[in-house]
């Protein structure tokens, strides 16, 4: 499961994840993508998920980037807990995720290929995405 080795700080509020995306909205890896349409937590779990289904689909042909990265800790008190007594405990970590920000990249395979290798990670993740292929990608020809 994804999180940071080690983190400054335990705890940290919650935030507000106003507006779209500042950075990280063009591919800049791979030939195709998976950009958020949505605002929401993704979790290190949910991203690995993601990252089975397309890598299983591809049959470990080409090449996977994930292009967030779960470090906001999330805390939670147990059930049937008054309130009071403080923050939760950390209980695991998540990815703010804005819209128009980059989930996935790959390249080395078939237009037809990842685009069902990324149908099948949106499918684990809770925001809606769009396919996105790189401008200068020629469909016909298969080459870049």
């Amino acid at each position: 499961m994804l999180q940071p080795k080690k983190t400054k700080f335990r705890r940290q509020q919650k935030g507000r994840m106003k507006g779209n995306a500042q950075r990280g909205t063009q591919l800049a890896f791979g030939s195709f993508g998976i950009k958020s349409l949505e605002t929401k937590w993704i979790t290190g779990r949910q991203i690995e998920a993601a990252r089975i289904a397309v890598t299983r689909h591809m049959q470990r042909q080409g090449q996977v980037w994930v292009r967030i990265f779960p470090d906001k800790p999330i805390t939670k008190k147990p059930a049937e807990v008054r309130m009071g007594k403080g923050k939760g405990a950390p209980e695991g970590f998540v990815a703010p995720v804005t819209p128009g920000r980059l989930i996935f990249e790959i390249e080395g395979v078939s237009f037809e290929t990842a685009k069902e290798a990324l149908r099948l990670a949106a499918q684990k993740l809770p925001v809606t995405t769009k396919f996105v292929v790189r401008r200068d990608y020629d469909v016909q020809n298969q080459n870049v």
